[in-house]
């Protein structure tokens, strides 16, 4: 029997054209995946790691490579996070957050934090801390308008983390007051009955928990007799969109109550069933009204002839999906458009309140009194 025999130059031949038989179809591959630009950003990202001859942070690199990317297609709404910064959305989502349990803005006389919030069990309200005070120092680094920045980040988001903060009253008094950091529930939802049984419930965003808690203040000031609702939704900057639909399914009567055109996919409009909240409503709204509050107040007049009241809002119809990528950042671009049930889009327009209120200070009056008439009306 004869045997067949291998040279070694016939494997190191067979080997050569495997590779450049595969090698090419893979380019044909990419070219045809990525086109001419997403190889030349390939070989550009090689080019520098191979033969670029100083020290330089290749993650920086990217970032600012993918950041340049989005800024590109010229949508405001569109972003790329890097991977701190989606630690930091993930965190805001889940309405909490590890910290001291404050809200507070920047002043100037004395430069630091002017407390305008202290939340329910937090660190922050455990070791008297008060709305009105203003922390002029952290761990002995007093505030400054250049550090500020620094300072307040310094604070810390770890669970554990102790920090010392100098604290000024009302009369310049100071104090040291030292807490140690912890998980904090910051509810979206805050609700008040007013004069008048008129129920005011305030919804700072659509992220996590919101609906529930929308739906638990609704159904606290019905009990208590609330007439009328006054949905305050001015600075909120929007959420999930199941949190915005959960809400309105409880709210308005059956009927369509949202409508997703995304771009791979069909029209979806998500209807309401028929059990409903049987009370006039006015919406407050303002220029920091985005996204899923927009939505939540057009639905609102569009189905129950809500009144708004307030400033003219900015016209987001544009949605966001995240997108994560190998180096832990996340592409957040915008996949889809939303609309009302009956399909209007509030793109380049936004709303036009019923009653345009520009002073923020004169708008609640205002829609107090327009509820009032509403309830007076029946």
């Amino acid at each position: 029997m004869n045997k067949k025999r291998f040279s070694v130059r016939a494997i190191l031949i067979t080997v050569v054209i495997t590779f450049l038989l595969t090698g090419g179809l893979g380019i044909i591959a990419a070219r045809c995946l990525l086109g001419p630009g997403g190889l030349a950003m390939l070989r550009g990202m090689y080019l520098i790691r191979e033969r670029f001859v100083a020290d330089y942070d290749p993650d920086a690199a990217v970032d600012q490579a993918l950041a340049a990317m989005v800024y590109s297609l010229g949508d405001r709404w569109s972003a790329y996070l890097t991977a701190d910064q989606c630690a930091a959305l993930e965190r805001s989502r889940t309405n909490a957050y590890v910290g001291i349990g404050i809200r507070y803005t920047e002043c100037g006389d004395p430069v630091g934090m002017e407390i305008v919030d202290v939340l329910e069990n937090s660190p922050a309200q455990e070791g008297g801390l008060e709305v009105g005070e203003v922390i002029v120092a952290v761990n002995g680094e007093t505030f400054t308008e250049e550090n500020f920045d620094e300072l307040a980040a310094s604070i810390g988001s770890a669970e554990g983390e102790s920090a010392t903060l100098t604290v000024a009253d009302g009369s310049g008094k100071k104090r040291d007051v030292t807490l140690t950091l912890r998980r904090v529930e910051d509810p979206p939802v805050s609700y008040e009955m007013l004069a008048g049984h008129m129920g005011y419930v305030q919804i700072e965003n659509f992220n996590q928990n919101a609906a529930a808690s929308a739906r638990s203040a609704v159904e606290e000031l019905v009990e208590e007799g609330a007439e009328g609702l006054l949905f305050d939704v001015r600075g909120n900057p929007g959420g999930y969109v199941n949190e915005l639909t959960d809400l309105l399914d409880y709210l308005l009567p059956e009927g369509p109550i949202f409508t997703d055109l995304s771009k791979n996919g069909p029209v979806k409009t998500v209807q309401s069933d028929a059990n409903c909240v049987d009370l006039p409503m006015v919406v407050l709204i303002d220029g920091d009204s985005y996204s899923a509050a927009e939505l939540f107040a057009a639905q609102l007049r569009e189905s129950v002839d809500a009144t708004l009241v307030g400033a003219q809002t900015c016209g987001k119809g544009y949605y966001q999906q995240g997108f994560r990528l190998p180096n832990g950042g996340e592409l957040h671009i915008s996949t889809g458009m939303y609309a009302t049930g009956n399909g209007v889009s509030l793109i380049g327009t936004g709303l036009t309140p019923d009653y345009a209120v520009t002073r923020a200070d004169s708008q609640l009056d205002k829609a107090v009194e327009v509820l009032g008439e509403k309830i007076k009306e029946g």
